[in-house]
């Protein structure tokens, strides 16, 4: 199947695509400051630029679009029909340096959380309620 846009147009297209601050980001910083959480954003001298920190329980977590990071099962991470190769080692990279820097930060003493943009759209209440209890010493009674 050949793509029904131009390669100049879905190049503009993909270059829109935000690496930082979106939408599912944005939703779960929401959650976390309403419950009193306060956290640091894009941490740029940590491994991989964790999307927030939370200093005091020294937990990274990273916002992951199910599509780019390949969540496993999930829906949503198909596999485009053209150009295969390009992508299969696209996502493969992406998935490698995934785990690369989830290790580079579990080795600096950081607990590294993963949050999929499918389950927090799907029940950000619950999801929030399961990432706290997976902090040190927090106390969530929700």
């Amino acid at each position: 199947m050949t793509d029904r846009i131009t390669k100049e147009l879905r190049s503009w297209n993909m270059s829109r695509i935000r690496g930082k601050d979106t939408k599912p980001e944005i939703l779960l910083r929401s959650l976390l400051h309403r419950e009193g959480f306060r956290f640091r954003l894009h941490a740029p001298g940590l491994p991989g630029r964790p999307d927030i920190i939370l200093p005091k329980y020294r937990t990274a977590i990273f916002v992951h679009g199910c599509f780019w990071h390949r969540h496993e099962g999930c829906s949503n991470a198909t596999m485009p029909k053209t150009r295969t190769d390009f992508w299969t080692e696209k996502f493969r990279r992406t998935v490698e340096r995934d785990q690369v820097k989830q290790s580079e930060l579990e080795s600096l003493g950081w607990q590294v959380l993963t949050v999929w943009e499918c389950e927090l759209n799907a029940d950000p209440s619950r999801l929030l309620s399961v990432l706290v209890k997976q902090l040190p010493d927090a106390s969530y009674d929700k």
